[in-house]
């Protein structure tokens, strides 16, 4: 299976024998499962800020990765691994300040309802628990998602990620909901299509003998091909879905941390309350810590019959980690720069779209951004082949990017909380000189 914007053995030919060979011991000793990047995939070694250094000194700007989501090898998060790393690092089953001071800055952030939290390493792993215990609160089993949502790679995870394509098969207790694309159903339909198909699902749920448990959903609708208005057209669904007794899972794991720019969280955009909310990949910066906060009754049941331990969730340099991420973006104004930076990115590839036909829609929310590319506007073709020459055209010019959506046609833009517009300027300027070499 091909991923988007993956590497094929087809683009090979174009590298050099160090690159190929870099690529056959990945093959020999990974295995064929891992994917990469760009049709000339990359070779990193070094990160400072917004940018990435590859083997041969050349600079990018990383204007995608949103796992440094503050700018790679930030000063404080550093100091903060490095100083409790000299000092302790173990597992959660001591008495320890570092898990506690930072779980209580963490929920801090949430409506004062959502006061547990409960530590992982991966965004995975956090869906995982979510759904386990939404599965032991409810007593169902059954499980509402996008058309191609994306939400984890363990077995319980995967099957509700129809993202990762037909080798990994669907569970039989999800079901699939039209993605709230406001650009090809309507601005004024969205809502009212998203109400409808979770209507139905439950309904068909109910009609095979399955019991719904959770609506699980990614803020951003980023797989789906970043899907962000109108803000507030999630309300209706996730109304309905509570009150047939579902258990509604923010997914935040991309749309969290002041991605969206207006709010820490996604879901606050459209004024939803979740029941539970899943975080991870931004979370620590690089440090692998991830975590999901609830509602105290949602996990009673749940803690009395079921002991949870996870090895390295919620250590003390990951601890120390996140809570570093977090003083950054809080104390150093990210989540205005963001909303700022992202705004001005915006208008400034809206104004590309003015003179360039193949721009059929530029739409997302702070520093989080979906450029969907067609060949006729009127119809709304999408434009795959356009897309994956805009994506490599950029990486050839010194910008990451990468592509999502159902059809292959959406530039996936998703720049750190630390741009500036004269970053914003340079991936304006290089995507105008890109789209202008269009075949």
């Amino acid at each position: 299976m091909t991923m988007v914007n993956g590497f094929t053995a087809t683009d090979a030919e174009h590298l050099s024998q160090e690159e190929r060979g870099l690529i056959a011991r990945r093959d020999q000793t990974l295995g064929p499962a891992y994917r990469l990047f760009y049709e000339r995939p990359l070779h990193i070694v070094k990160g400072e800020g917004v940018w990435l250094y590859d083997a041969d000194g050349k600079r990018y700007l990383d204007a995608y990765n949103n796992v440094a989501s503050i700018g790679h090898c930030n000063p404080h998060v550093v100091n903060a691994i490095c100083e409790q790393v000299k000092v302790l690092n173990t597992h959660t089953r001591y008495l320890h300040e570092g898990i506690l001071n930072y779980a209580d800055k963490l929920l801090a952030t949430f409506p004062s309802y959502l006061n547990h939290v409960m530590f992982t390493c991966t965004g995975s792993e956090a869906n995982d628990l979510a759904l386990r215990i939404a599965k032991q609160y409810t007593g169902g089993t059954g499980v509402i998602v996008t058309e191609l949502a994306y939400h984890g790679i363990t077995d319980l995870v995967s099957a509700v990620s129809p993202s990762l394509g037909a080798g990994v098969e669907l569970g039989t207790f999800v079901r699939k909901v039209r993605a709230p694309d406001a650009y090809r159903l309507g601005v004024e339909n969205v809502a009212r299509v998203f109400v409808e198909d979770v209507r139905a699902a439950i309904d068909d749920m109910r009609a095979n003998g399955i019991k719904p448990a959770a609506i699980l959903f990614d803020g951003i609708f980023a797989s789906d091909g970043v899907l962000s208005d109108p803000a507030g057209f999630a309300k209706d669904a996730i109304t309905l879905a509570k009150q047939e007794g579902l258990l509604y899972i923010a997914d935040e794991v991309q749309s969290g941390f002041g991605r969206t720019g207006s709010h820490l969280w996604g879901f606050q955009r459209h004024g939803v309350e979740p029941d539970i909310v899943t975080m991870g990949k931004p979370m620590g910066n690089g440090q692998p810590i991830a975590a999901a906060v609830m509602r105290s009754d949602v996990v009673e049941e749940f803690g009395r019959t079921a002991r949870y331990f996870n090895t390295f969730g919620g250590n003390p340099v990951s601890c120390a980690a996140a809570n570093a991420v977090l003083d950054v973006i809080q104390n150093e104004g990210l989540l205005r720069n963001c909303a700022s930076v992202g705004a001005y990115l915006k208008a400034g590839i809206e104004e590309l779209a003015k003179r360039y036909e193949v721009i059929g829609d530029v739409r997302g929310a702070g520093l989080f951004l979906g450029v969907e590319l067609v060949s006729d506007r009127s119809t709304k073709t999408p434009d795959a082949d356009a897309t994956r020459q805009v994506v490599n055209g950029l990486r050839e010019r010194g910008v990451l990017i990468s592509s999502a959506g159902p059809m292959e046609n959406i530039l996936k833009v998703r720049p750190q909380l630390i741009f500036q517009r004269a970053q914003a300027d340079i991936f304006i300027e290089t995507l105008d000189s890109v789209l202008g070499d269009l075949k």
